[in-house]
């Protein structure tokens, strides 16, 4: 019995690798974004406030509308109106 004992102590053992650590990497800070104030829907003139967005059409007053160049879209319902250009006139 002693035979098997120093056979199992004879085995030899890999020495422990450790992993290799990264460099950390600082993470850059985004700007947040400001978010537009009730102001930037309005316009300030002689006869009173102009709106410069339509409302939405589904959803009625107070919900205007986001101005995406070729197109008005609600945010809130999802609801589209295609802006007519002059070349389909």
């Amino acid at each position: 019995m002693a035979e098997k004992e120093t056979e199992e102590a004879e085995e030899p053992k890999e020495p422990e690798v450790k992993p290799e650590k990264k460099p950390e990497e600082k993470k850059v800070e985004k700007a947040k974004k400001k978010r537009k104030g009730v102001f930037s829907y309005y316009k300030i003139g002689e006869n009173g406030l102009e709106r410069l967005l339509p409302f939405c059409e589904r959803c009625g007053s107070g919900y205007f509308m986001a101005d995406h160049g070729d197109r008005y879209t609600c945010g809130h319902c999802g609801f589209t109106r295609y802006k007519r250009s002059e070349a389909s006139k």
